[in-house]
């Protein structure tokens, strides 16, 4: 039974992503916090394309790229909808969920081998 498990480059894929998904779910937070607040102009986060762009510049370029974060312009005079904050924040949660379930599954697989190898 062999089994390398995540190559570094996966690796930190999955860390920049979970970092990604954590900031923008503290915005949509604050995004929420606000939505009363008169000309509270919500906040974005944005890092997926900058991922995919990195993933063949390398490990070093990946682990130095930082989540993008913006005022959303297009909302002027709209505020916050309640609405798409909710919905964003659960896309971003079933993402999170998601890499979460790779990370379990990886370290599921790297115990099964431990154990493999202490019987042998």
């Amino acid at each position: 039974m062999t089994y390398q498990g995540l190559d570094p480059l996966t690796h930190v894929l999955l860390v920049k992503a979970l970092d990604g998904l954590l900031l923008r779910q503290e915005y949509i937070a604050q995004n929420i916090a606000n939505a009363s607040t008169p000309d509270y102009k919500p906040v974005r986060v944005t890092f997926e394309q900058a991922l995919k762009e990195a993933k063949n510049d390398g490990i070093s370029e990946i682990s130095q790229l930082k989540p993008q974060v913006y005022e959303d312009l297009n909302a002027r005079g709209q505020g916050v909808r309640l609405d798409m904050e909710l919905a964003s924040a659960t896309q971003a949660a079933l993402r999170f969920s998601g890499l979460i379930e790779v990370l379990g599954r990886h370290f599921a697989l790297q115990r099964i081998l431990v154990s493999a190898s202490g019987r042998s």
